[in-house]
């Protein structure tokens, strides 16, 4: 893949490289993983086949015609559901509705926006991709922080304890074999979905606030923080409790407790939907969980061993889920548009078939969920092998 693919502009003080190829097959996992004990060349024709797709179609990377129309979609529904909020003044069921909409619209929006943006996927100019960035900020979270955690920690160290932070369970739920088993975790797979409801509330109230001032990963506590960013997290911050709770009271004169209301079920659909859209990628029970970043000679074998797809020849999943269905895809090619995913993955698959390597693939995504419970009853039971 050429460099503009593969490898991502790097700001060294705040991001990790997720390379195409690193110094990272597994030593004692690769005969049932790999099939081919790390054939050393499936990374470099995998490379080259995706190069190729590219430039034998002459398309570009970045977004294209059907990107924008959902940046087009996304933003016109949230600000057209506040709009009509503030025009007709609803009465108490309209405006709960209306401001759902808006929150579905934030779920969208953080899934295909903001989400290629902090990858600059969208578009080669960087003002740009920093512009539509700010989308995590429209919706309570810091984009500033969400990048460093999302690139240094999870793309450089995916599934593996104590760094990918994606495996962050405060102690209530455990994600890999690696961590100590608490009792309660015995039932994590019945309370997980109500935790994973109110995830977006975490890190709207907390998560930012304790990454940047109470640090405990030590690439957060060794990252020296602009003055601008502090500046932004609480701009951000104030900016989204008045427009999300303190207008709709002073300005439509709405009860206090049905804002809140609205406020918490908004936070509910966004939670439950992009947590469960990311875990079902990686925390299956079909992945691996990796002892550490050196335990295979290839990078491109760690994501296969750590990722797995879903619902892939389902084009409505893709659209709505921001292409993260095609997860792999995304591991491997991080600063591609995620409209051209499905392409890809057909590429991707062919390949590793053709190598012997293990594509992990569910057909839904109901089953993709299944699995990934089936996961944390097994972790959480201490079964999981």
């Amino acid at each position: 893949m050429t460099a503009q693919l593969m490898t991502p502009p790097l700001d060294a003080a705040v991001v990790t490289p997720d390379r195409f190829v690193e110094d990272l097959v597994p030593h004692t996992y690769a005969a049932e993983t790999t099939g081919a004990s790390g054939d050393p060349s499936f990374p470099k024709v995998l490379r080259r086949r995706l190069d190729k797709y590219f430039s034998e179609q002459k398309l570009s990377p970045k977004a294209n015609f059907a990107m924008w129309v959902k940046i087009g979609v996304g933003i016109a529904v949230l600000a057209g559901s506040w709009a009509a909020t503030y025009a007709f003044r609803p009465s108490a069921k309209w405006f709960l509705a209306l401001y759902l909409v808006g929150g579905l619209a934030q779920t969208f929006l953080l899934l295909n926006i903001a989400h290629d943006s902090n990858h600059n996927a969208i578009s080669s100019t960087a003002s740009i991709n920093k512009a539509l960035n700010y989308v995590f900020d429209l919706c309570g979270i810091s984009s500033y922080m969400w990048r460093i955690l999302h690139h240094r920690g999870h793309h450089s160290c995916v599934n593996v304890h104590g760094e990918d932070d994606a495996l962050t369970g405060r102690g209530l739920l455990r994600f890999t074999p690696h961590e100590p088993l608490r009792p309660m975790q015995r039932f994590q797979h019945v309370y997980a979905l109500f935790l994973y409801a109110i995830f977006s509330l975490d890190y709207v109230f907390v998560r930012d606030f304790e990454c940047f001032f109470f640090p405990k990963h030590d690439y957060l506590k060794k990252t020296n923080h602009r003055l601008r960013e502090y500046v932004i997290l609480f701009a951000g911050k104030a900016f989204y409790f008045t427009y999300m709770l303190a207008l709709p009271v002073l300005l439509l004169g709405k009860p206090i407790v049905l804002v809140a209301g609205a406020f918490l079920l908004v936070h509910l659909v966004v939670g439950l939907s992009v947590a469960l859209v990311f875990q079902t990628t990686h925390t299956v029970d079909s992945t691996y969980f990796p002892e550490g970043r050196n335990e295979f000679e290839n990078g491109v074998y760690h994501i296969f061993a750590t990722t797995a797809d879903y619902a892939t020849t389902k084009p409505t999943v893709g659209w709505l889920t921001g292409g993260l269905n095609h997860h792999v895809v995304h591991h491997l090619c991080p600063f591609v548009c995620h409209t051209h995913y499905a392409s890809l993955t057909a590429i991707v698959r062919d390949t590793a078939s053709e190598f012997g390597v293990p594509y992990r693939e569910h057909p839904t995504m109901r089953r993709a969920v299944w699995h990934h419970l089936v996961l944390l009853k097994q972790l959480g039971n201490g079964t999981w092998a």
